[in-house]
């Protein structure tokens, strides 16, 4: 607190000319207190005009007044200075780079706290004060401290711009009117503000009304997401249930299987060990006759031996080994084939289903194992033909389906197709009937000078409007050829590939769908690539076809 009373006590004694502690202090009539040097100098500049005035409040001497030192004024200062307090004010009083300076202070400048906007000048707090005690500067127009001032003054006659020419839409000095300005439709700069005034609420009141909407939109998706992600984890949490039911069902399955091998082992090995046990029991039979037929032999009396070789030689009838069936490794090959035959076609029903979701962003858990080599000849390529019809659901009500729906043109008519979900209603397009998975080749053949697209697309492809979203090539979900009679361009998510392929009126698509593989053949007497895609296929597919011109027509050809 002390701290403060001393600045504010050299603040006091501050002279408002060079802001610091009076030097000399003298003390004019009308009661302010400036360095002497200070004030003369002031006055020197005013003596050209023979006026000499109080800085401050602009009080007018005649003649000029003769200065004295104010002694108590002295002795004050140079108590205040024995105290090592700075007579100026601290320095976030002065004006810094970024701040607007005092147009008044000379030598170090304060920062400015208003601009006038009648005088064209920016105040510090103290010079400043004349605005706020002299009765005629009080009706200038105050604003905060500006920098841009002299965009206020005309460049041309150095007046204050305060007229508005609405002819050139500018401000301009009232000696603007009377030469280049003159018979423009002029207005003061005040009426023009009020009227740009009441457009900008109207604007203001359009924007905040666009703001409502777009919160009104925003909060809508706010409750789309928390919607999409309870029904994702009701979804996991469903999915986990069924999974974990179809693992148990397996697992059962499992164990079913197993007690059925292992009752067939017992059956087995207890049939085995039967037989191994009669062929113990033979064995120690001839072992036994063997000792006695030694015996025998070994008999040195001849009469003893005559008389006991017919009982000890005659030998009892054995089954021949070759009545035990022997069969290893083999007696468990059904069960093994069985569980086999299952797991392919559990593998096959979780890929299908799979490939069968539209969930984007995700890709099937199942390795493409199987995948095979493209073909390299047509014939080998003709080893997957598919079958294609166009589906007259989908079609452009000006696109006529014929051949049995294999063939298309554009027509002058509207067909009578009925409403459908699922027809393009602005885009001349068509796609297949049939959903293509697993490794599939067609071949088409079009007519006409230009402008005809043949496409591979994702059913849940846009059908409403001519967005992006709808048109073949311009969107992640399909993929076209764009042919003309003297070039070809691939086009996939609005980029536009230029084709150096030879140009026929006949194309090959060769799609490996759990390869991710998507081809585009010229056929003629050999197959030329013209592009290929390697990405991972979410969806089914469906060949597409788009028509820009009316005579042009696409037909599935039959491949034999």
């Amino acid at each position: 607190m002390a701290q403060r009373g001393h600045q504010m006590d050299s603040e006091k004694l501050s002279c408002s000319i060079c802001l610091d502690l009076l030097k000399d202090p003298v003390t004019t009539s009308c009661g302010h207190s400036y360095c002497m040097d200070c004030i003369k100098t002031h006055w020197d500049g005013e003596d050209m005009k023979s006026i000499y005035s109080c800085p401050q409040c602009r009080e007018i001497f005649t003649p000029r007044p003769v200065l004295e030192k104010n002694f108590m004024l002295a002795e004050l200062v140079e108590e205040l200075k024995k105290t090592g307090l700075q007579a100026a004010a601290a320095d976030h009083c002065y004006a810094g780079p970024e701040d607007v300076a005092c147009d008044v202070c000379t030598g170090r400048k304060r920062k400015s706290v208003k601009s006038c906007l009648r005088c064209m000048i920016s105040y510090c707090e103290q010079h400043l004060q004349p605005h706020y005690d002299a009765p005629p500067l009080k009706k200038h127009q105050l604003v905060e401290p500006s920098k841009n001032l002299q965009e206020n003054i005309c460049s041309r006659h150095d007046e204050v711009m305060k007229i508005f020419c609405r002819t050139d839409q500018r401000l301009i000095c009232y000696l603007c009117t009377m030469d280049e300005h003159k018979g423009h439709e002029t207005v003061p700069a005040a009426a023009e503000r009020m009227k740009k005034q009441k457009e900008l609420e109207v604007s203001r009141l359009n924007i905040q009304q666009r703001i409502q909407d777009k919160e009104k939109d925003e909060k809508l998706l706010q409750q789309e997401v928390k919607a999409i992600n309870v029904d994702a984890e009701k979804t996991v949490e469903d999915s986990e249930k069924m999974f974990a039911q179809m693992i148990h069902l397996i697992q059962k399955r499992g164990q079913d299987v197993e007690q059925q091998i292992r009752s067939q082992q017992e059956t087995e090995v207890s049939r085995v060990k039967e037989l191994q046990e009669k062929l113990k029991q033979e064995i120690r039979d001839l072992k036994r006759k063997d000792a006695e037929l030694k015996q025998l032999s070994d008999t040195p009396d001849h009469t003893q031996f005559l008389h006991n070789y017919p009982s000890v030689s005659a030998l009892s009838e054995s089954k021949p080994s070759s009545s035990i069936n022997i069969h290893p490794l083999k007696h468990f090959e059904e069960v093994t084939a069985a569980v086999k035959e299952l797991r392919d076609k559990l593998q096959d029903i979780l890929r299908d289903t799979w490939t069968n979701m539209s969930m984007t962003g995700t890709q099937p858990d199942v390795p493409p194992s199987d995948s095979q080599p493209e073909p390299k000849t047509r014939a080998g390529f003709l080893k997957y033909s598919q079958q294609i019809t166009l589906d007259p659901n989908t079609a452009h009500r000006y696109l006529l389906l014929s051949e049995g729906n294999r063939k298309v043109a554009l027509t002058n008519q509207p067909q009578p197709y009925p409403d459908h979900p699922d027809r393009f209603t602005e885009c001349w397009q068509v796609l297949s009937k049939e959903s293509l998975t697993g490794r599939c080749y067609w071949e088409v053949e079009w007519r006409g000078v230009r402008g005809v697209e043949v496409a591979v697309a994702h059913k849940n492809i846009s059908r409403k409007g001519r967005s992006d979203e709808c048109r073949f090539g311009l969107n992640d979900k399909s993929w076209a050829i764009r042919c003309y009679t003297d070039r070809q361009t691939f086009l996939h998510n609005r980029m536009e590939t230029p084709l150096s392929g030879r140009r026929s009126s006949s194309i090959g698509i060769y799609l490996d769908h759990r390869a991710g593989i998507l081809s585009f053949y010229s056929v003629s007497k050999t197959m030329t690539l013209l592009h290929r895609v390697q990405t991972t296929f979410i969806q089914p597919l469906h060949a597409g076809f788009c028509l820009w011109y009316r005579d042009n027509t696409v037909e599935v050809i039959k491949l034999k």
